[in-house]
C-alpha cells in the first residue's frame, strides 16, 4: 500500500482547560478523595522514588518530587495529578519547565516503541516489501497488542510502520526487527542510540515494549527520544496519523483486501470520551501490566512545542493518563516564557545539529523543502488551529528543531498532504482489549 493511500487526520478541537491559579506548589498535589481523578479505592501504597537519581540535564532532576519554580504571573501546577513521573519540556530549546521524579526508571510499555521507531526507520526505505514468516512473529509475547499480520503475506516497510505507530503493533515491530537483522541486534542497536542521545535511564531488553524484567526508562529519556524522533519527516508522520487503511490477507485470483486501523492515541483521535487536544502532534503510548498507563506526546500553541511525558497515574480510570497529559500541557503553554526552567534536555552525545537527527535519508527519499527563517527558530505550524471543532486539514506542518548549545542550525520546514478516510470500528476494539505492550 502506498504512502499517498494512507489516510492522515488532524485533530484540532477545543482544549482541556484545567483551573490554573498562581500560587507556590514544589510538591505533587494530594489526589481527591473521590470523584474525577480520584486516587483508586484500596489500592496499594504507592512506592517510594529512590531518593538519589541521575543528574543528567540538571541537579534538580535528580531529586525526587515535584521541581518547578513559581512565583508571580507563574501558574500554579494543575490539581490531582497522579502519574509516578512526569515532565513538561520546551520541544525546541530543551528547558525542562516542570518535572516530577524526571529519573525514576520505570517499565516503559509500547512508549519504548518510539527508541525502536528513531533507531530502525532511518535503516529501512519503505517502499521496500517483505513477506512474513512464521519464525518472525512467534516470539511476540501473549496478550500483545497486534495490528494483524498474517505469515506468508507481503507488506511494504510502510504498512509495518503504520501498524507500528497506529495500533501498536508488537507482531509489526517483531517483523520490522527481523528485517533489521533480528531481535538481539535490534535491541543491541536500540540501546545504542539510546546512549547516543544520553537516555541513560533506558534499559532495553524487548523493542516492543513488553513487559520484560530490567526494561526500563524514564520520563526524561522518553522526553529526549521523542524529540529527537520528531526529526525525523516520516516518523513525525506515522506518529501523527489517526486513521489508516492496512493490508488484509491476500486470496488467489481476489483484489487484496484492506481494513481500516486507528490511533490508539486517545488525545489524537478523541477515542473513549476523550476530546481531542487542540495542536496535539503525536508522540506514543503504552499500558501493560508492569507499567501500567505511559505517554509521551508534543503539541504546539502558537510558535511554542512542548513535550509532556506521563508515567503510570494511579488515578482511575483509562483516561487518566490522557487527562494529566493534557492539563500539563495546559499549564506548560500558559507557564512557558514566565517560569524559570529546572533543567534541560541534553543534546545527544555527538551533537548533530542536522534537523532530522541521526540519518533518515534512506527512509525519507524526499528531503524537506527549504523555507524562510525566523530568529525565534520556529519552524511552523503544528496544525491549524480552527474554534473549538473537529479539523481535517489539506497540508498540516509540524517540525522540532533541537536548540544545540553550540554550532549552527539548517531551519526545514516539511509539508505532508492529509486527507481523511474513515477506521473500522473493529479496529479500535481489537486494539483496546489489548493490555501488554500496547
Amino acid at each position: 500500500m502506498s504512502a499517498k493511500k494512507t489516510a492522515l487526520t488532524v485533530a484540532a478541537a477545543a482544549l482541556l482547560l484545567p483551573a490554573l491559579t498562581v500560587g507556590q506548589a514544589h510538591a505533587a498535589p494530594t489526589p481527591p478523595p473521590d470523584g474525577k481523578g480520584a486516587a483508586k479505592k484500596g489500592a496499594v501504597q504507592e512506592p517510594a522514588p529512590p531518593a538519589s537519581m541521575s543528574t543528567v540535564g540538571g541537579v534538580r532532576l535528580g531529586k525526587p518530587g515535584t521541581q518547578v519554580n513559581l512565583g508571580p504571573g507563574v501558574p500554579a501546577l494543575p490539581a490531582a495529578l497522579t502519574g509516578r513521573s512526569w515532565i513538561v519540556a520546551d520541544a525546541e530549546s530543551g528547558e525542562v519547565l516542570a518535572s516530577h521524579n524526571a529519573h525514576w526508571r520505570l517499565p516503559p510499555a509500547s512508549t519504548m516503541k518510539m527508541l525502536f521507531a528513531d533507531t530502525v526507520l532511518p535503516t529501512l526505505p519503505k517502499e521496500q516489501v517483505h513477506k512474513v514468516t512464521d519464525a518472525e512473529i512467534a516470539g511476540v509475547g501473549a496478550g500483545s497488542s497486534l495490528v494483524g499480520i498474517k505469515e506468508d503475506q507481503q507488506y511494504s516497510v510502510h504498512d509495518l510502520w503504520l501498524g507500528v505507530f497506529l495500533m501498536s503493533g508488537n507482531d509489526a515491530v517483531h517483523v520490522l526487527s527481523a528485517m533489521n537483522g533480528g531481535i538481539p541486534k535490534t535491541v543491541a542497536d536500540m540501546q545504542a542510540h539510546a546512549e547516543e542521545l544520553q537516555a541513560l535511564d533506558t534499559h532495553v531488553v524487548s523493542p516492543d515494549g513488553y513487559d520484560a524484567p530490567g526494561q526500563v526508562s524514564s520520563a526524561y529519556d522518553l522526553s529526549l527520544i521523542a524529540r529527537s524522533g520528531m526529526q525525523k519527516k516520516d516518523f513525525r508522520e506515522y506518529c501523527a496519523t489517526a486513521t489508516a487503511q492496512f493490508p488484509g490477507e491476500a486470496k488467489p485470483g481476489k483484489q487484496r483486501p484492506t481494513f481500516g486501523i486507528q490511533n490508539t492515541n486517545r488525545l489524537l483521535t478523541g477515542a473513549h470520551s476523550m476530546t481531542p487536544y487542540k495542536g496535539i502532534a503525536g508522540v506514543k503510548n503504552g499500558n501493560t501490566t508492569m507499567a501500567g498507563s505511559t505517554f509521551t506526546g508534543v503539541a504546539q500553541r502558537g510558535d511554542r512545542k512542548l513535550l509532556v511525558t506521563v508515567m503510570n497515574p494511579s488515578a482511575e480510570g483509562g483516561n487518566a493518563v490522557y487527562q494529566e497529559t493534557a492539563a500539563l500541557f495546559d499549564w506548560g503553554f500558559a507557564a512557558a516564557g514566565k517560569v524559570k526552567p529546572v533543567g534541560e534536555l541534553v543534546p545527544p552525545k555527538s551533537a548533530d545539529t542536522s534537523p532530522h537527527g541521526s540519518p533518515a535519508q534512506s527512509h525519507e527519499n524526499k528531503p524537506a523543502a527549504v523555507e524562510g527563517s525566523s530568529g525565534s527558530g520556529g519552524l511552523g505550524t503544528a496544525f491549524a488551529i480552527t474554534g473549538g471543532l473537529l479539523a481535517v486539514l489539506a497540508a498540516a506542518v509540524f517540525a522540532v528543531n533541537r536548540r544545540w548549545p553550540r554550532g549552527q542550525r539548517t531551519r526545514r520546514t516539511t509539508t505532508a498532504a492529509m486527507t481523511a478516510a474513515p477506521a473500522e470500528k473493529k479496529a479500535e476494539a481489537k486494539a483496546e482489549k489489548t493490555t501488554d505492550g500496547s
